[in-house]
């Protein structure tokens, strides 16, 4: 299949009839553009023409003038006059001198003047329109035309047929516009030649490989291979080569998800059946009169609440991803008290978990959610300092600090670990790219980083810090004038 047929079907695919293509919009733009600069040098040269016929008939009758003065009592033999008026092609000649003005020549029945032409006085628009005059209406018309006078006289005049003129002009104008045609024709040619050899097959590949792309656009072997020109055609190319790579793997990324949502929603039901069943035996363990069993009691009621919820919203991920948060005034202190719960570092080796969080510091945040982002950070803390072999000792540690800044409250996640590589940081907050261990999915910054973002506030890694430190900022929300018997208040 040709490659103008696969663009034609294309368009036929798209319920649309198959336009010119480009290359024979450029002949015929070529050939109209060439056709147009022709007409502009026709109408000035038609008009020079004109005036150089005119000006040979007044070089004759200059010539007949002299001849006739130069005759002794200025008297010549009538078949003379008859051949000189032969050879200027009019039907009189007149000489002016002075307040003199001599009839040289005459015919016997000399016909009326239609039209007047003074050569001593031309400008490009006069001659111009009487250019054309002349090619229109010229066949039959008698014509006066003046001109410069031999030797010392004032000028000379003759009357003639315009016809003759009128024939030649036509002769002129046919033969320009063959030789326009001629060169229009050869002009669009070397035109089209260069311009489909530069510009239209180049082109032509781009559009090729986006229809052929487009049919299958998971397929990387669909990929335009970019030509090494470094113009305009070879930038398009590496762009629409990068935006297919990107798109082939932001599809085959859409495809994991799609999978891994799939296998969530399998497990979905059994999980939130486990989760009830162990809150019914956590309601049972809390009837123990057990100190201990008395103080774990409602944090493992609450992590499993929370469970519970995480997986009753799980299948809504795939169509309106995070529920919006219920914001609210939290004790920050008492969150972060419950994440290192959760963490359960108490009893490790060398981890230890430190809340550096003001008592009295609130923060106006959905609480589920916060949490959430604060166990993702607190357990890639501990993934990358449990991954760090040959470290001993207890001096490994996670803090978390928080401080508020007028409307805005920054918390601070650090760890003593290794730090983040600079292969992670380009990606590191994209699903499945921002890893910052060996094995990791990549799932848990991209998820505390939507989270934050639908508190209106930022995640991002600090620089130049030991370990890793993580800064998220959260605004409170904006206030809301509640409306006054029906109307909104304003400020005066």
């Amino acid at each position: 299949m040709s490659d103008n047929r696969k663009i034609a079907e294309h368009a036929s695919s798209a319920g649309r009839r198959p336009s010119i293509g480009l290359s024979g919009k450029l002949l015929g733009l070529t050939i109209v553009f060439v056709m147009i600069a022709e007409v502009l040098i026709y109408v000035p040269s038609i008009a020079n023409f004109r005036n150089n016929w005119l000006s040979d008939r007044i070089g004759s009758a200059q010539t007949a003038a002299l001849v006739l003065e130069a005759a002794p009592d200025e008297m010549v033999p009538d078949d003379l006059e008859r051949d000189l008026l032969a050879q200027v092609g009019a039907y009189t000649v007149a000489h002016r001198h002075g307040e003199t003005r001599r009839l040289l020549a005459i015919t016997d029945m000399p016909p009326t003047v239609e039209r007047h032409t003074d050569l001593r006085e031309t400008q490009i628009i006069g001659s111009i329109v009487a250019a054309f005059d002349t090619l229109v209406y010229g066949d039959g018309r008698t014509l006066r035309v003046l001109g410069e006078a031999p030797l010392d006289g004032d000028f000379i005049e003759i009357v003639m047929d315009e016809t003759p003129l009128h024939r030649a002009m036509l002769t002129y104008s046919i033969n320009i516009l063959t030789l326009s045609i001629i060169i229009s024709i050869i002009t669009a040619a070397l035109v089209y030649v260069a311009l489909h050899w530069l510009l239209v097959r180049p082109m032509r590949r781009v559009t090729e490989s986006m229809v052929d792309f487009s049919a299958n656009p998971e397929d990387p072997s669909r990929i335009i291979e970019p030509s090494a020109r470094r113009d305009e055609i070879g930038i398009a190319e590496r762009e629409l080569a990068a935006m297919q790579r990107q798109l082939v793997d932001t599809l085959a990324q859409k495809t994991r998800l799609a999978a891994l949502g799939l296998a969530v929603s399998k497990i979905n039901h059994d999980l939130r059946n486990m989760l009830s069943a162990a809150q019914l035996i956590a309601d049972r363990v809390g009837t123990v009169q057990d100190p201990l069993v008395q103080r774990l009691v409602p944090k493992l009621v609450r992590t499993l609440d929370r469970a519970a919820t995480f997986c009753a919203n799980t299948l809504k991920y795939g169509s309106a991803h995070e529920s919006p948060p219920q914001r609210r005034g939290i004790a920050l202190a008492s969150l972060v008290d419950d994440v290192g719960d959760t963490l359960d570092l108490a009893s490790h080796p060398r981890i230890r978990f430190v809340n550096a969080v003001p008592a009295d510091l609130r923060i106006d945040a959905d609480p589920d959610q916060l949490f959430r982002v604060l166990m993702n950070l607190g357990r890639n803390a501990v993934q990358a300092l449990e991954g760090e072999e040959g470290r001993g000792g207890d001096h490994d540690m996670i803090r978390v600090t928080a401080r508020r800044e007028g409307s805005v409250v920054t918390v601070e996640v650090s760890d003593t670990g290794p730090g983040v590589d600079a292969a992670a940081r380009e990606h590191l907050f994209e699903a499945f790219h921002g890893s910052t261990r060996r094995g990791g999915t990549g799932l848990g910054l991209a998820i505390a980083a939507e989270l934050v973002r639908s508190h209106g506030g930022t995640l991002q890694l600090a620089e130049g810090t030991l370990g890793a430190t993580f800064l998220i900022e959260i605004p409170d929300r904006v206030v809301q004038l509640k409306p006054n018997n029906g109307r909104a208040r304003h400020a005066s």
